[in-house]
């Protein structure tokens, strides 16, 4: 089900789906992601016992525009769409920068937390130089040290140039993919690029976790495909390292979404996650 709820006075799309213990997603792509990845991914756990909310996080998709686009503004909504909703205790998903934002809730709102499933994402910006590499060496046409240095610092233009800069370097998320496939990831996409402006230009300099990490006690699953670009292995090593009850799952046939590309696999360790931490800790739907 679709609603449009107003959450810290700023207007988002939600899809709410099934009953059960509940799993709230986050999705990557600031100014370029939405919801709708994530409801593919995670939408047959509604049918398997659970209540699953995907949202456009403010400033993405079809929710509303309105800075402060900040950590502590996304997490922010995040707890009062939780509360709003009487979700109880969830397990929190971020996916690639709804990582980064998964862990930013986690030290925050550890209470409310029964476990976190990270997917290709990092507790550092120690990574963006060796993305920027990778790209480079990559040959795509229309990747160049000028228009990667503006993407990654927050210097888009336009929603068409965002647009534009995305699709060139689109082909690098995927060990195998087909230009009919890469068009289709395109089509319906809504862009924002002063969301991702903001996102790389204020949050991304200042953002490191590492240190952190280790204060972190809920059970933790963490996937990575061997062939990331943008947000390595190491990165997601290095989280696995620090967390104490974390598990780190490598997807050896996979860039950014193993979801996609080994998609029985990734199904397969999620459900035996989403049984561990509800049945352990004895999650009840519905209460605070």
């Amino acid at each position: 089900m679709l609603n449009v709820l107003t959450v810290n006075g700023v207007k988002l799309h939600v899809e709410d789906q099934g009953e059960g213990p509940a799993i709230v997603t986050l999705h990557g792509g600031i100014g370029l992601g939405s919801r709708h990845g994530d409801v593919a991914a995670f939408s047959v756990f509604a049918s398997e016992g659970y209540r699953v909310v995907s949202y456009d996080q403010r400033g993405n998709g079809d929710s509303e525009d309105a800075a402060p686009y900040s950590h502590e503004q996304f997490i922010a909504d995040t707890e009062e769409l939780r509360q709003q909703l009487g979700l109880g205790k969830i397990v929190l998903t971020g996916s690639s920068y709804g990582g980064f934002l998964a862990l930013e809730y986690a030290l925050k709102y550890p209470q409310n937390l029964a476990g976190i499933i990270l997917r290709d994402t990092a507790a550092s910006n120690a990574y963006n130089n060796t993305a920027k590499e990778r790209a480079l060496k990559s040959g795509l046409p229309g990747v160049d040290a000028e228009m990667l240095d503006r993407l990654f610092g927050g210097q888009t233009r336009s929603d068409e140039e965002f647009l534009q800069m995305y699709k060139a370097i689109q082909p690098l998320y995927f060990v195998t993919s087909d230009p009919e496939m890469l068009e289709a990831r395109l089509k319906g996409v809504k862009v924002h690029h002063e969301t991702h402006n903001w996102v790389y230009a204020k949050n991304i300099p200042a953002f490191n976790l590492v240190d952190r990490l280790k204060t972190i006690q809920v059970p933790m699953l963490i996937l990575c495909g061997r062939h990331d670009w943008i947000t390595p292995l190491a990165a997601s090593e290095e989280i696995a390292r620090e967390v104490p009850n974390s598990r780190l799952v490598v997807f050896e046939h996979s860039g950014h979404s193993p979801q996609r590309e080994e998609p029985e696999k990734f199904y397969r360790v999620v459900r035996q996650f989403l049984a561990e931490v509800f049945a352990k800790g004895g999650v009840a739907h519905g209460s605070n």
